[in-house]
């Protein structure tokens, strides 16, 4: 079997691979960031619910669950970075991208809350 062959064959594998790579990489970048984000000033979002929120958090983190991050945007400020955290990493990419379309320019996907630790 050729490599071309087997790319065809493999690519929803190999996508998903790039994908969690990509996931990885970019929460590690941002744990690297963070002490400079938080010296200008930087709000640290735990999107997880509020049962989970008080099951466990990072210390700074304040709680704006998913479903209602779209009524409360006026509670965090479009000049200061934005970091989000959930407990994967994934509904923090949500969050995200929520705050992108409402023209939130620094905010920064941490991936699971532990990461701030």
């Amino acid at each position: 079997m050729d490599l071309l062959t087997t790319l065809k064959e493999q690519w929803p594998l190999l996508a998903i691979a790039a994908w969690f790579a990509y996931k990885w990489w970019s929460s590690r970048r941002v744990v690297r960031l963070l002490p400079e984000l938080k010296s200008k000033g930087a709000v640290l979002v735990d999107v997880r619910s509020v049962e989970e929120f008080a099951s466990g958090q990072a210390p700074g983190t304040i709680n704006i669950p998913l479903p209602e991050l779209g009524s409360r945007l006026n509670e965090l400020s479009k000049s200061t970075p934005v970091v989000l955290c959930c407990a994967s990493g994934t509904r923090s990419g949500m969050a995200k991208m929520l705050l992108k379309r409402h023209g939130f320019k620094d905010v920064y996907n941490a991936g699971t809350w532990r990461k701030l630790l």
